[in-house]
């Protein structure tokens, strides 16, 4: 069975609803997922992000809801969005990366609409870590968070969520189906059209 690794950040509402389709790629493939900061990945790239442009921030919003509704997953927004996602990516971590430790999380703040920094009591009782203040202080914690992103830098993953399919790489949730058919037919990347894709020129270039 191969595996796909999983790069998602909790602040992303489109990880949250890819997380709700991971179910999908039992008996094809195992899913590893590894926590990164998506603020590190925008750093690298010098991007922003969705919630960073005004009026991409609402599209977003409005998108994310539609899809749920479409999905048939509860989603509501947290109290107010970006949050700052440290201290649920280090208990993921601290939690052995438990994928119902994951999806709690992910439920907690996208699904019930909750506030991980202010509800971070409610949220730790509801995981029975008792202890997950001490967890996330530990350095091996932290350090693992950060070499986690570096080596999603390294890879050329640039934004999340992103599946990672044999060194191939899916972004977002509707990145989700494209990925399925890689596993399906791996040559799906090696017709003449996609290889063309690779080595194509830009004829112009943005003033920075």
């Amino acid at each position: 069975m191969k595996r796909i690794d999983w790069y998602f950040d909790y602040i992303s509402p489109y990880a949250y609803l890819q997380s709700q389709r991971l179910g999908e790629f039992a008996g094809t493939a195992e899913i590893r997922p590894v926590p990164v900061l998506f603020a590190g990945l925008l750093n690298a790239t010098g991007m922003l992000g969705p919630a960073e442009i005004p009026a991409k921030r609402l599209w977003t919003y409005r998108f994310c809801q539609f899809t749920a509704g479409r999905l048939g997953v509860p989603f509501r927004l947290p109290p107010a969005h970006p949050f700052n996602p440290l201290r649920i990516l280090r208990l993921s971590i601290a939690l052995d990366c438990d994928p119902a430790a994951i999806d709690a999380i992910f439920r907690f703040v996208w699904g019930e609409g909750r506030d991980p920094v202010a509800d971070w009591p409610a949220l730790i009782a509801a995981l029975g870590a008792a202890d997950a203040d001490t967890l996330i202080a530990a350095e091996s914690v932290k350090t693992a968070l950060r070499e986690n992103t570096e080596r999603a830098i390294a890879a050329g993953v640039f934004g999340v969520p992103t599946l990672a399919v044999d060194g191939q790489h899916f972004w977002g949730v509707d990145g989700t189906d494209f990925a399925h058919a890689c596993l399906a037919d791996p040559q799906i990347l090696e017709t003449d059209a996609m290889k063309r894709l690779e080595t194509l020129p830009a004829a112009a270039e943005r003033r920075r």
